[in-house]
């Protein structure tokens, strides 16, 4: 059974840093994305970063682009989020989330292309 399980949220100040992570057990194919996505208090969940092992692609939301770095453990399968210069904005549950092979681009920061979700961590800045 697959499951993920984030850490490493908290408060912060506007401008500040924050390392989120994701432990992964129990998912055992090799080629697959991981990704990071959030959702602030009452709007949708949205994609904010995606890491595919098949073609060692990243991607970022406009948003966060120069901002935010996903990066994996390739020992641990571990996934990161480096959080830096952060805003008030930025303020929400972050979730990582896990599916195995490719994705088409158009598909990479949508919830329903991915099949295993963890718990989530909270993150708020304040100004």
């Amino acid at each position: 059974q697959v499951h993920l399980v984030e850490s490493g949220g908290g408060s912060v100040q506007a401008g500040g840093s924050l390392t989120l992570s994701c432990e992964v057990s129990g998912f055992t194919n090799s080629n697959y994305c991981m990704a990071w996505f959030r959702q602030a208090h009452g709007k949708a969940r949205e994609g904010v970063a995606v890491f595919c092992t098949g073609n060692q692609m990243r991607y970022y939301v406009d948003s966060v682009k120069g901002r935010f770095t996903i990066s994996q453990d390739n020992n641990s399968r571990t996934l990161y989020l480096l959080m830096s210069s952060l805003k008030v904005e930025d303020s929400a549950m972050y979730y990582c989330a896990e599916r195995g092979g490719l994705l088409p681009y158009n598909m990479i920061f949508l919830e329903e292309s991915y099949n295993y979700w963890g718990q989530g961590t909270q993150v708020t800045v304040s100004p």
